[in-house]
């Protein structure tokens, strides 16, 4: 089992999010960040050629929770996820267009 930490931004992102949105997006990243979350799904993806403009440790990666993205790495070290972002993604918009 991993930890999940959150940066300093996230607790920003979430607030903009509704009560339901953001407590299904939670429940996500308990249920399917704390356990193998550096397998890909079809739901979640190591994000290639990416600079994001949070500090992170690369590979970044990303899991879709209906129309939410939460980004965040690994440290297979200390078996903790460090979730950096969450935000919402428009189907006309590009994963770089939204960080």
């Amino acid at each position: 089992m991993y930890a999940v930490r959150f940066a300093k931004g996230v607790e920003h992102d979430l607030r903009r999010i509704r009560a339901d949105h953001r407590s299904l997006i939670l429940e996500g990243i308990q249920e399917m960040l704390t356990r193998e979350p550096t397998v890909e799904t079809r739901n979640r993806k190591q994000l290639v050629n990416l600079v994001p403009p949070f500090e992170a440790i690369p590979p970044v990666w990303e899991f879709r929770i209906r129309e939410y993205r939460v980004f965040y790495d690994v440290s297979e070290e200390e078996k903790v996820v460090y979730v950096r972002a969450v935000r919402r993604k428009p189907a006309h918009r590009s994963t770089g267009e939204i960080l």
